[in-house]
């Protein structure tokens, strides 16, 4: 009852296959960007404007680092200061 049944011809019957090759579909067109030319002095103006932007991020953390520094040590100073 629940074995399953088999057919007597074992093999598949033939199915119709194309014969012919497959056309290519049509390529896809992208529509156009406009073109952008980029010189020398534009690539180096952006390199320098960069580093002179990370110049002075560097030196403003610095700054900021030293007068947290600064203060501390004044605010300890002066805490001794009112001790006595």
């Amino acid at each position: 009852m629940f074995l399953p049944k088999y057919p007597d011809n074992p093999t598949p019957q033939p199915t119709h296959t194309h014969t012919h090759a497959p056309t290519d579909p049509a390529p896809v067109r992208r529509p156009a960007l406009p073109s952008v030319s980029i010189d020398q002095k534009t690539v180096a103006a952006v390199l320098v404007g960069g580093v002179v932007l990370t110049a002075l991020l560097a030196a403003v953390a610095v700054t900021a680092i030293s007068v947290a520094v600064a203060a501390v040590v004044l605010r300890s100073l002066l805490r001794d200061h009112h001790r006595r």
